[in-house]
């Protein structure tokens, strides 16, 4: 297949490691240990198969920012339906410049940005920072009213929870 470039692969094996395989990315190249008594033909089996899983994992994780337009589209089904088309954003995307926040709206424009390091936490986490970003084009400040859209979402106090935690063990405080 043209165009597909097979990473750099650097196998180490380890005497103390009996039965267990795993892999890991470490920059441009995959790491997989073995177990040292394992034959060429079972690393080179072991090796395929790793690879495999960690593109089937890193598949997983890769979210697009089309794939936050369907989650938005879902999201204001589910939990701001009376609100039409005040709730549907001009655009959503992922961005890489936000690390003192999670989310940013432009209510103005009707734009969304989540931020990147959000995209690898869990999908209710994702949900819940994308309503909050949702609400903010029908009430563009943090009032009761506001926070009255948010909690709509069952499980808005255990995706603030998780953010405090990751904010706390980055030591950094995250804007709402």
């Amino acid at each position: 297949m043209a165009g597909v470039r097979k990473p750099v692969v650097e196998v180490r094996r380890s005497q103390r490691r009996r039965r267990t395989v795993s892999a890991y990315r470490d920059g441009e190249r995959v790491v997989v240990l073995i177990p040292d008594q394992f034959s060429r033909a079972e690393e080179s089996e072991w090796v395929d198969r790793m690879l495999a899983r960690l593109a089937a994992r890193e598949g997983r994780l890769a979210r697009s920012d089309d794939e936050l337009l369907v989650r938005a589209t879902r999201l204001i089904k589910l939990y701001l339906p009376e609100h039409g088309a005040q709730a549907v954003p001009a655009s959503v995307r992922w961005v890489t410049n936000q690390n003192g926040r999670w989310g940013s709206c432009t209510p103005a424009d009707g734009t969304i940005r989540l931020s990147h390091r959000v995209q690898d936490m869990p999908d209710w986490v994702i949900d819940y920072v994308l309503l909050h970003e949702l609400a903010h084009l029908i009430v563009p400040s943090h009032n009761a009213r506001f926070w009255a859209l948010v909690g709509r979402y069952p499980k808005t106090e255990r995706a603030r929870g998780y953010l405090e935690g990751v904010a706390a063990a980055a030591g950094t405080a995250l804007a709402d």
